[in-house]
């Protein structure tokens, strides 16, 4: 399982470029795999310490506030920079997992509205890369 946080912090969400692969280069919300006894909260903010060093409260997951205006690339990263939501680079990202949250999120915030909690299945084309941002279909989407 993947977890990580999309990091909120004056209007901006915090991204990372990555410094391996796979998408070395592309940019990322803070995020990897979840290891062996771990909670999800947990794992996301372990992951948010090792590639960004941010220390991070979460509220849930995907969702965090940065304790204090610090961060620096970690061991994994090459950059991280914070972004408004108009900068945001899409074309640059690393996953579509990143496309579609950071997407629902802008959207979310466009309209006027707190984040809501979004469900869906990502199903990646067959046979793509996982740096293909676009090889993807977005299935069975719920929002509360």
């Amino acid at each position: 399982m993947v977890v990580g946080c999309l990091i909120e912090h004056d209007n901006k969400v915090l991204l990372c470029k990555r410094k391996i692969e796979p998408s070395y280069g592309l940019w990322t919300l803070p995020a990897g795999y979840l290891e062996i006894g771990e909670s999800a909260m947990e794992g996301a903010i372990r992951e948010t310490r090792e590639e960004a060093n941010a220390d991070v409260e979460t509220y849930i997951i995907f969702l965090a506030k940065l304790k204090k205006p610090h961060f620096s690339p970690g061991p994994e990263s090459s950059e991280c920079k914070l972004f408004s939501l108009d900068e945001i680079p899409f074309s640059s990202l690393s996953f579509s997992s990143m496309v579609v949250t950071l997407n629902l999120y802008v959207e979310d915030m466009k309209a006027g509205r707190k984040p809501k909690f979004h469900y869906g299945t990502i199903n990646k084309r067959p046979g793509t890369s996982p740096s293909d941002i676009d090889a993807f279909t977005l299935e069975d989407h719920m929002q509360s």
